[in-house]
């Protein structure tokens, strides 16, 4: 399929869960338009012009929410969907976001206002990730374990060792809650807009997009990696080592939800609180759907499912329909972009179905 296709069908699937949405909208709210302009317009930012003739730029706290949030999800993201291109399907960002932000965290307050700071921390939440993704890898490829049991079974032991490290080790206590100390200025990144916490992670993320292109298409570890997940029973007899690009791949993966765990205690929190809600890194498997497993369409799959994120919180603000109607939307988004691969075998199965039944009559 072209991508032209593909990218008119996918718009079709977003058309029609929205125009679903809306018709639950309709049922449960007495102001539906208004709900629905507020999940569309509801993330954009507006301009005003003030009572001296000056413009004056409103609603940027949402639009800079907005765009933090796809750089998180574009990270996890990949954390998916490069392990997806070995045929294995990682649950794991979710616990190597924790690592990364926890290492990150704990190189910032050891380092200080020290020029290093910021990259060697940038480095820590790559490898802390890295290393979490290969534990996996490796229990896949030494001992055949189940790859989404292992990684869901590490997202626990991650959430319980970062709260053991922010609660015993790097608490504050002077803080009244438990939490790290803020970390060093010169370790955290500085908004880029004014008013919100868009950072230079906003220009990381299709960064680390490209980076991850690169890697899977221009060098031997992408092809081994391409290669294991499209056939692994050719691959070997190739000679080519699938244990080794497999656990690589959950390796790879991990870094990214590293960084994105990085983008978390160094450009937005700017400390780590013990209650860091988990849950973030597993949306990047519905990220990793919208984009079918392409690593280019990361970006734009993770700026529309932001987008919807941040519209429903305006719209849960601003009108009487509750923010799980978008849940609603976001489900129906991803059955429709999922079953229409199914669209066209189901409709041949019907074909034959009626061949058959037309050749049994006559």
């Amino acid at each position: 399929m072209t991508p032209s296709r593909e990218g008119a069908r996918i718009a079709l699937a977003v058309g029609a869960a929205l125009a679903l949405g809306f018709a639950v909208m309709a049922c449960v709210s007495d102001q539906p338009w208004a709900a629905f302009r507020a999940l569309l317009t509801g993330p954009l930012p507006s301009i005003e012009r003030a009572a001296d003739g000056r413009m004056v730029v409103h609603r940027l706290v949402r639009f800079g929410a907005w765009l933090q949030d796809a750089t998180t999800l574009t990270l996890v993201g990949l954390a998916i969907a490069i392990p997806f291109r070995a045929r294995q399907f990682s649950l794991g960002a979710d616990g190597q976001l924790f690592m990364g932000a926890l290492a990150a965290a704990a190189v910032s307050l050891g380092l200080g206002d020290t020029p290093t700071a910021l990259p060697l921390a940038f480095l820590a939440a790559a490898a802390a990730g890295a290393g979490w993704g290969l534990v996996a890898g490796l229990l896949k490829t030494r001992f055949e374990a189940n790859e989404i049991v292992t990684t869901l079974m590490l997202n626990v032991v991650a959430v319980q060792v970062y709260r053991l490290v922010v609660g015993r080790v790097l608490n504050d206590p002077t803080a009244g809650f438990i939490t790290t100390p803020p970390l060093p200025e010169a370790a955290t990144l500085a908004p880029l807009i004014a008013r919100t916490t868009v950072t230079a992670m906003v220009l990381v993320a299709p960064a680390a997009v490209a980076a991850a292109l690169f890697l899977l298409r221009r060098t031997t570890l992408g092809y081994e990696i391409d290669l294991a997940g499209a056939n692994p029973w050719f691959a070997v007899r190739a000679g080519v080592p699938v244990a080794r690009a497999t656990a690589l791949a959950f390796a790879l993966g991990g870094a990214f939800a590293g960084l994105a765990g990085f983008h978390v205690s160094n450009a937005l929190l700017k400390r780590l609180p013990v209650d860091l809600t988990p849950g973030i890194g597993l949306e990047g498997i519905v990220v990793a759907l919208l984009a079918r497993g392409r690593v280019g369409a990361l970006p734009l799959a993770a700026l529309g499912y932001a987008y919807l994120r941040v519209g429903a919180q305006a719209m849960e603000r601003t009108t009487d329909v509750p923010r799980e109607v978008v849940l609603v939307i976001q489900a129906l988004i991803i059955l429709f972009v999922v079953s229409d691969r199914l669209a066209p075998l189901a409709l041949g199965l019907m074909r034959r179905v009626r061949t058959n039944l037309g050749g049994r009559a006559a």
